[in-house]
């Protein structure tokens, strides 16, 4: 996977882990680990240093092997979900895409695990809660984690022995990389055709104009070495690529001389460190691998520049589709204390509604949101900070640059509010107590940058240290952030503006110098190369159409998994007259509310609304306090309010459904009657009134989702493929689907919003009803009785609120909040047992390069007998055989099959260059399955795979939640587990033929791709 720029901000920093306050063991990994002494010899390792994090809860213990100089660093932590990572400095010349190819082609097959693809194959041979590598800008990271021990050495085993003793065989070389071959490679007479994961991948990435934007930016803001080239690949490049250069580049890069290696949670270092120099580390010397990235040359005058890209249909505006954006070299990322002034410097220059930046840009409705590159970004030797907007017309450009030259002028004259910075430390310090389940991959992201250059890891994590420095230089000099301002945006000369437009030929254009690129490379073919190349397409295919033997790799059984599963109590009562769910959990100090309040009133025609409404409810400002007053008080006592669109599917019928919207916010404990006073202001007087402030959230909204499409193609095409398939699936696309798109794009293209204005109020009093709303409040032991008597005034405020009204839909089944007391208090769902599913096959035509391609089968609900069956049958059809067909063969990013709670039954492919070809493998697919040609080992590996999702962590915040939400009680989770470890060959065959098989059950399909003649040709296609 290739990452633009991984962002090392703070705010992605998700702080987690399960800290059991009240059970703590009596030695804990923290304790053991702070037992180490610097200069203590570890199987061929040295302890350099050993540092207690109390903010994070760990212990640090930084390491170097002897032998060969790998840096390591261990992080100790009371946290079941171990983490391994290494990353090597990948720092390439230009940008055939080496690095990502080789990270592509290392996990093909190594020499003590020779099988092809060992990689995807542990997916379902261990219970991983992640597994990745990514390739960015100057490193190379490949990380995993687990629960379970055996698991650990298992997974650190397969992944040391494929970056270090990679097989890199030239087919997987062309398979996973670039390839000349056949468009039918069974028929020579077809054309000679570019085909590879990577070089379809990247073409995919490059059709994002987002994407597309930043990596220039980059690539002409550090002109002079690494970061002047496309580590993942520019399309057009990549067929340069050799597999000498690329067994090359391993060798000198993959080396432990260049490595770091980091562990994370609560097994033992010592066999870490064991298995690392025994497999792996004991069988190298010491090299140079100089890999350095020189500092980038200052400029002594600003430079300008402009790029083209491809025009966009779902843009809000077709004559405002230009991008400007300015772009300052920072200084050198591996200083940590002035990474992190910088980090915060830039939020509050352009985070939210009360920064500068915001107020300047945003507000004056030049553009429609910031440029896709926005903010401080530490994720090159040296940082950058850019500031600009995308969404603008060409004749604005000048004004923008202007604008931007004011606001820094401005905040050298004026400086911060004292409250704004007290906000932004307040948000690191809820950062730091929310616990998120995947902590380890966090730090592992955040520390990459820096240690990648030699900065130390352990100063990183030491996050209070820097709070209070910063506290402390703030106090000395109260203009110590307009002196950083003046320094590193008035003063700098190494300062790059660029601006990006639509060219109406942009796609022609890319299309045709990537024909003339093949042309090139097919031009001086002799009649005996094409025949070798024909012959290599037949024996890639040959080879991967062969079954694979992996029993050389090591697996978990399917009796290492658990048969039951821990419960988690709650307590149900009520405040006000409202439902409550209790849930009593180590939440480090932190409140989280959350409340559901039911659409079954909203009349129909509103329905569309429903999203935006959830958008712009807690952002126009709601009491005494306009939209800029209340964005400072969430950010100073909150850990963030929002409200989102709900579709719930039932869990016993297909055809019923509940409907609502969720409110979340989270607070520290001393902050909960101020969370509830911003709560009831949006509930008894929020503001709609201001047009002005509407239309900016609206423009911001529409150009979020129009950007969003590239990335999430599949989603899309699922949600419309399911549209017909039941009343859930109707209403899901009506919120987040195409429809939702279009419908925000006609809003941002009215020229009056009034009628909007008039239409939100009449929302707000169907849906900010306590007389149909269910809380849920997760909290620790002590602090659940307080919560409970601010819930309790909370709910006498907005009393004036509450009003019976009659629901829309006749029919309205209720279901027990606590399956033991039926008399209690319920959900109301609707039920629409006479929908009719109807067939429907729909085409959207968009403005990039590939496709996303998905067919959907209704089938049964979450409870049924067979459900379980079709979750195994769903992990062993993208393992076992459309991975090799979508991915491997078709070029594909990637495709696969799965269930979705609402029964309905997904096959989907990810950046394809296929269209209609990916259906008839779908097709495919459920022959094979109806076939039984699979093994009892493949059922269990997809049963692995299964649980290894189903069994995923749940953080402190989230417990007891699918039951609050779905009412899917633990009870019926222990079921469906049951069921699903009971799962046999006969029961995949018998539901693949039940429910699979062409005109048996009522299907859906939906693509999303460029101009296709095929589809406008066939009259059973609606086209978009």
């Amino acid at each position: 996977m290739f990452r633009q720029a991984v962002r090392q901000e703070l705010r992605c920093l998700s702080f987690s882990g399960r800290r059991h306050t009240w059970r703590l063991k009596s030695t804990s990994a923290r304790e053991r680990a702070l037992q180490y002494q610097p200069g203590q010899k570890i199987h061929g390792f040295t302890v350099k240093e050993v540092a207690a994090v109390p903010d994070l809860f760990l212990t640090a213990v930084k390491l170097a092997h002897d032998k060969t100089g790998a840096q390591y660093l261990h992080a100790a932590r009371d946290d079941s979900n171990n983490l391994f990572s290494v990353q090597f400095r990948t720092t390439p010349m230009d940008s055939t895409g080496v690095p990502h190819i080789l990270e592509h082609t290392v996990l093909c097959g190594s020499e003590k695990y020779p099988c092809r693809d060992p990689f995807f194959k542990m997916l379902n041979r261990s219970l991983s809660t992640f597994m990745n590598a990514f390739t960015a800008s100057d490193y190379t990271m490949y990380p995993f984690s687990t629960q379970n021990s055996k698991d650990f050495q298992n997974l650190l085993s397969v992944y040391l022995d494929a970056v270090f003793f990679p097989c890199l065989r030239e087919q997987d070389f062309w398979q996973e990389g670039w390839r000349l071959e056949n468009e039918i490679p069974t028929d020579p007479s077809t054309p000679l055709v570019f085909k590879g994961v990577v070089f379809n991948e990247m073409k995919g990435a490059f059709s994002d104009n987002e994407r597309l934007y930043a990596q220039h930016l980059q690539n002409k803001l550090y002109p002079d070495h690494t970061y002047s080239v496309v580590s993942g690949g520019e399309p057009l490049a990549i067929p340069d690529l050799t597999w000498e250069q690329l067994r090359q580049f391993h060798a000198t890069h993959y080396h432990p001389s260049n490595a770091r290696f980091f562990t994370y949670g609560d097994l033992p270092l010592e066999q870490h460190l064991k298995q690392i120099e025994e497999e792996a580390l004991s069988k190298f010397e010491r090299i140079n691998p100089n890999t350095e990235v020189p500092p980038q040359p200052h400029w002594t005058s600003p430079r300008e520049d402009h790029v083209s890209c491809s025009p966009d249909a779902l843009a809000p505006d077709p004559a405002r589709q230009n991008t400007l954006c300015m772009s300052y070299l920072l200084g050198d990322i591996t200083d940590t204390f002035e990474g992190f002034t910088l980090s915060l410097l830039s939020s509050l220059m352009i985070s939210g509604p009360n920064s500068p930046f915001y107020k300047a840009l945003i507000e004056p409705k030049i553009g429609t949101d910031f440029s896709s590159v926005v903010g401080y970004d530490g994720s090159t030797k040296e940082a950058s900070f850019s500031v600009g907007l995308q969404g603008i017309a060409e004749h604005d450009t000048e004004r923008v640059k202007q604008l931007i030259s004011q606001t820094i002028n401005d905040i050298i004259e004026n400086g911060f509010e004292e409250e704004r910075v007290e906000a932004l430390l307040h948000k690191i310090e809820i950062q730091m107590k929310h616990q998120s389940t995947n902590f380890g991959l966090s730090l592992a992201s955040y520390i990459a940058s820096s240690w990648n250059h030699d900065g130390d890891p352990v100063e990183l994590l030491q996050i209070s240290d820097s709070v209070a420095k910063f506290r402390q230089a703030l106090s000395e000099n109260p203009r110590f952030l307009q002196d950083k301002v003046k320094h590193y945006f008035k003063e700098n000369t190494h300062r790059l503006t660029l601006t990006m437009s639509p060219d109406q030929a942009y796609l022609e254009k890319q299309a045709k110098a990537e024909e003339e690129k093949l042309q090139r490379k097919i031009h001086g073919l002799s009649d005996g190369d094409r025949k070798e190349i024909y012959e290599n397409g037949l024996e890639l295919l040959a080879a991967q159409s062969k079954t694979q033997d992996a029993s050389c790799l090591p697996a978990l059984k399917v009796s290492d998994i658990e048969p039951t599963i821990p419960f988690t109590p709650v307590q149900i009562g009520t405040a006000g007259g409202v439902p409550v769910q209790y849930c009593e959990q180590p939440t480090n100090g932190l409140v989280y509310f959350r409340a559901m309040c039911s659409l079954n009133t909203l009349p129909e025609d509103l329905k569309l609304y429903v999203p935006l409404f959830c958008t712009v409810i807690t952002k126009m400002g709601g009491g005494a306090l306009d939209y800029r007053q209340q964005a400072q008080l969430m950010e100073l006592r909150t850990g963030g309010m929002s409200v989102s669109p709900q579709v719930i599917p039932d869990s016993t019928q297909l055809d019923v459904y509940e409907q609502g919207v969720l409110l979340l916010s989270s607070c520290l404990e001393r902050n909960l009657p101020h969370m509830f006073q911003l709560w009831r202001d949006i509930f008894n007087s929020p503001h709609f009134d201001n047009e002005e402030r509407l239309r900016v959230l609206v423009m911001m909204s529409a150009q979020e989702l129009a950007n969003g499409i590239s990335y999430s193609g599949h989603l899309y095409a699922m949600t419309r493929a399911g549209r017909h398939l039941s009343p859930a699936g109707d209403l899901q696309e009506t919120f987040g689907g195409m429809e939702q798109v279009k419908f925000m794009k006609r809003i941002t293209e009215m020229s009056d919003l009034s009628q909007v204005v008039r239409t939100l109020p009449r929302i707000k009093k169907h849906i900010l009803n306590p007389d149909s709303m269910r809380c849920a409040i997760n909290a620790t032991p002590q602090k659940l009785t307080d919560t409970a008597a601010q819930l309790e005034s909370f709910f006498k405020e907005v009393a004036e609120n509450r009003k019976e009204r009659k629901p829309v839909s006749p029919n309205i089944i209720e279901r027990p909040l606590d399956p033991l007391d039926e008399s209690g208090p319920s959900r109301k769902l609707v039920s629409e047992l006479n929908f009719q599913p109807c067939q429907m096959k729909t085409f959207f035509q968009m403005p990039f390069p590939v496709n996303f391609v998905c067919k959907t089968i209704r089938t049964v609900p979450f409870t049924h007998e067979d459900y379980a069956s079709l979750c195994i049958l769903g992990r062993m059809l993208t393992a076992k055989f459309l991975h090799g067909e979508i991915r491997e063969k078709g070029g594909a990013y990637g495709g696969g099959a799965r269930v979705g709670a609402g029964g309905l039954f997904s096959f989907y492919s990810y950046r394809d260059p296929n269209s209609v070809q990916t259906l008839s493998a779908f097709y495919r697919g459920i022959d094979w399955a109806k076939s039984g040609q699979f093994t009892q080992q493949d059922i269990d590996e997809a049963k692995l795979a299964v649980f290894s999702a189903v069994d995923s962590p749940v953080a402190p915040a989230d417990k007891g939640m699918s039951r609050f939400l779905s009412g899917v009680t633990d009870e019926m989770k222990q079921s469906h587990r049951e069921r699903l470890f009971a799962v046999s060959h006969k029961n995949l065959v018998d539901v693949a033929e039940r429910y699979l098989s062409a005109g048996r059950r009522t299907h859906g399909v939906t693509i999303l791709g460029p101009e296709n003649e095929t589809i406008r040709k066939d009259p059973s296609w609606i086209v978009k």
